[in-house]
């Protein structure tokens, strides 16, 4: 097991992980100390940081906005990014917020989903103690140079965990506000959700959202059809293939998936094809190929 004690002035939060093996070249692999925010957590979690109402408050001295040190190392690490950025031509983004991820992340799933309906106050203080440090991490990451996009992260935002209406109550209003705030820098603001983007992806764009990740037709079932005729081009949608299809070794379900994605929301000019969620290492790079091989022939359509 690993064990991490945070002691505050407003009491002591213990959290608890396994340690398991490493699972091989190119993969994330497990810290050697349990960090307060990490997917890996999640499936590991022998005890999660937050596991009663009273552990709320203690949040607020662990998850804060940036210091002065915090802008200090920002800023140089950006202006390295920029001067690379801008000797390839490259946009920047920066992944500023983390939303119902952050409270996921600290609460667990299960957690999170029964606080909030055992106790919605203890859920709704987390929720905006999260939205608080996502706002200041916002602010620094839209008034740098160089940072072209803001994104925040909505993977545990979607309907697996809450319905329409808590989305509506827990996450919209927070979304609306980042949203606004990167605009008035004149950046861009993009939102992670690979499911439940039909349900709620045009709450997103009704928030202000400019770009959705993902568009996934494996796990979310979200055709390219339903997706162009439901945004109406007033998003851009990142997606259209998935990482698996790239790994199916199968050459015409590739180019299948390419070609209905690119047909469909290609006029738009509001769509970049993206294998959903990412490249893995296992990967196969014949997949990769096939894809951009697909994507030549097509993107002229």
């Amino acid at each position: 097991m690993l064990t991490r004690e945070y002691r505050t002035p407003s009491g002591t939060l213990q959290h608890v992980v396994r340690r398991t093996s490493d699972p091989g070249p190119g993969w994330v692999i497990q810290p050697d100390y349990v960090p307060l925010l990490e997917d890996l957590n999640i499936p590991r979690a022998v005890k999660h940081a937050v596991t009663r109402p009273s552990d709320v408050p203690i949040v607020g001295h662990l998850y804060r906005s940036p210091d002065t040190s915090a802008r200090r190392e920002f800023a140089a690490r950006m202006h390295q990014v920029q001067q690379f950025a801008d000797e390839h031509g490259i946009a920047v983004q920066a992944w500023s917020a983390f939303g119902m991820d952050a409270v996921v992340w600290m609460a667990g799933p299960e957690g999170a989903v029964l606080m909030a309906m055992d106790d919605p106050h203890a859920l709704g203080a987390l929720v905006e103690t999260v939205a608080r440090t996502d706002l200041g991490r916002t602010e620094l990451a839209a008034s740098t140079p160089g940072v072209d996009l803001i994104v925040e992260r909505g993977w545990y935002s979607s309907t697996d965990f809450w319905s329409p209406r808590l989305f509506d109550s827990l996450v919209y209003p927070h979304v609306r506000e980042l949203a606004s705030l990167a605009h008035s820098y004149g950046k861009k603001f993009a939102y992670v959700m690979s499911t439940g983007v039909e349900q709620l992806g045009p709450r997103l764009v009704d928030a202000g959202v400019d770009v959705i990740y993902f568009l996934d037709p494996i796990q979310d079932r979200l055709s390219p059809e339903r997706a162009r005729d439901l945004f109406l081009g007033r998003v851009t949608l990142v997606g259209g293939t998935n990482a698996l299809t790239l790994a199916s070794g199968d050459r015409g379900r590739i180019r299948d998936e390419v070609r209905h994605s690119i047909q469909a929301l290609g006029p738009t000019n509001r769509f970049i094809l993206h294998p959903v969620d990412a490249l893995y290492p296992d990967t196969p790079w014949e997949g990769i190929e096939q894809l951009i091989d697909a994507w030549q022939e097509y993107r002229q359509l």
